[in-house]
């Protein structure tokens, strides 16, 4: 299992829609980027001034992603993705 180190989080996107509301089927590659993501594994948090100040998601949370951050790694066949948690824009209730 991937563990995240200080404030990043390992996330797995979200599958697009590939059908647009009137009914139109789009292909793979005029699809945009999903930017929602579930929360995966988190890291302990970072230390600031020498206190840790935990990481503010959870696993299992839906998040909202910047668009392009962080790196993406395959691991046993799923693709993830490795971020800091600034990356995250907002939780999804």
């Amino acid at each position: 299992m991937i563990k995240p180190l200080e404030d990043r989080i390992l996330v797995k996107m979200k599958e697009g829609e590939e059908t647009t509301k009137s009914g139109i089927i789009l292909t793979s590659n005029s699809q945009e980027k999903p930017q929602i993501a579930e929360v995966v594994e988190v890291g302990p948090g970072k230390k600031i001034d020498g206190k840790l100040e935990p990481v503010c998601v959870k696993k299992g949370d839906n998040v909202i992603v910047s668009k392009y951050a962080g790196t993406e790694v395959k691991y046993e066949g799923i693709e993830y993705i490795i971020l800091k948690q600034d990356d995250v824009l907002a939780i999804i209730e």
